[in-house]
């Protein structure tokens, strides 16, 4: 009899540490659509679930990594970072965002994608007992690792009502007492929201006025259309006085399995995650990081993603309006955030926002993703494979038909 599983931390006997059953509840989402696929192998899947662009990184970034992947001055550990990268992540800041105040030596280090610097991030701040406040629904990594602290989370939920920001305003005094960290995303997965210049100054004046250390991730910052300027949580007076931002390459520049993002702001934040990430991992292989630096430096390669997207949202919310969904076009992501129908005209009834998702799996094979705290919403992406407006067109035709044959009811 194994006494392996008696080892195991006690944090991990705590069902709320499950990522597949707490945090990420669409992993049925993921199973059921595998069992989709083998089941019906000709029928083809509208995949809409999917939080990845269609497309691979641009072809100069995969030549200059082919490159500079067999250089020997390029095989030595990075440790945190070369200061050829944290250079071009700073004047990227000044040049898409206008944010001019940055020392790249000081102030920005990079990180093995977004996801592990928001997993370093509660090292750096979070004692057993303190608190993160983060949005509702939200990307969990920041949430989970405070609970493996000791920490608790606290949310607060983004609804309609709230245009999808969040409310400072009832927050409990006990919980601001002892609150370290206010973790937000805009433009924001899922509800497509962006940010504004009085909503983060409002974020700054809440931080100062409670002793509260911002962590803006803005991994979908430059991704914004229809006229709508890119804005940095760095670009508002006083930000860098109250936290740090997250810059990923992954949405922006089809680099998602590339792993290679930056946070820059506070510079005392920056040196305790600095030391935090010297005793976690040895820096992201030079050759990407030097393909990011020329990513970084073309941020038209961003620019043409965004075209593509905001077509593509300009077919999508015509056909959910058509079919009975209050769908807006998002002004930033690549992704459309709508509520779900009350059920079909054949009797059938949506207990839940997954209910719902795997019923239009099951029945309709298309893929979304389904939020049920605080609202019951699902999540449509616009990234699914298309090589051209014309295959967009006829992914999407055959979307509306597929809907329309659902006889979904409002």
């Amino acid at each position: 009899m194994s006494y392996i599983n008696d080892m195991i931390a006690d944090r991990f006997r705590d069902e709320s540490f499950d990522i597949a059953k707490e945090d990420y509840k669409f992993i049925k989402i993921k199973r059921a659509k595998e069992d989709i696929k083998r089941r019906y192998p000709n029928v083809k899947l509208i995949d809409l679930g999917i939080g990845e662009p269609d497309l691979p990184a641009d072809p100069r970034i995969v030549k200059l990594l082919c490159q500079e992947a067999g250089k020997s001055e390029n095989r030595w550990y990075a440790d945190n970072g070369i200061p050829e990268f944290q250079q071009a992540a700073a004047e990227y800041l000044n040049k898409v965002f206008g944010v001019k105040d940055i020392d790249p030596h000081n102030e920005i280090l990079h990180g093995i994608g977004a996801k592990s610097i928001l997993s370093m991030l509660p090292l750096c701040l979070i004692n057993p007992g303190d608190i993160t406040i983060t949005t509702l629904p939200s990307y969990p990594i920041i949430s989970t690792h405070t609970k493996y602290l000791g920490g608790v989370v606290y949310g607060l939920p983004l609804t309609r009502a709230n245009n999808f920001y969040p409310d400072f305003s009832n927050i409990p005094n006990i919980i601001l007492y002892r609150s370290k960290i206010l973790y937000i995303n805009y433009p924001n997965n899922p509800t497509g929201q962006i940010p504004t210049e009085d909503f983060y100054k409002r974020v700054i004046d809440f931080a100062y006025k409670n002793n509260i250390i911002v962590v803006a991730d803005s991994s979908y910052a430059a991704l914004t259309f229809d006229g709508i300027k890119p804005l940095s949580f760095l670009s508002i007076d006083g930000a860098k006085e109250v936290g740090v931002e997250i810059h990923s390459l992954s949405k922006a520049f089809n680099m998602t399995g590339w792993r290679i993002a930056f946070v820059a702001g506070n510079s005392d934040v920056i040196n305790i995650y600095g030391k935090v990430k010297a005793n976690s991992d040895s820096g992201q292989f030079r050759a990407i990081q030097k393909s990011g630096i020329y990513a970084l430096k073309h941020p038209e390669i961003t620019e043409k993603n965004c075209i593509k997207y905001s077509r593509r949202f300009d077919l999508l919310i015509d056909v959910l309006r058509e079919v009975g969904f209050k769908a807006q076009k998002p002004k930033a992501t690549f992704y459309c955030y709508v509520p779900i129908p009350r059920g079909t005209r054949s009797g059938i009834v949506f207990k839940d926002a997954e209910d719902f998702s795997l019923f239009l799996l099951k029945n309709a094979f298309i893929c979304t993703v389904p939020w049920n705290d605080p609202e019951p919403y699902i999540r449509l992406s616009v990234t699914f494979e298309a090589k051209d407006y014309n295959e967009e067109k006829i992914i999407i035709d055959e979307l509306k038909k597929r809907l329309m044959d659902l006889e979904l009811v409002f």
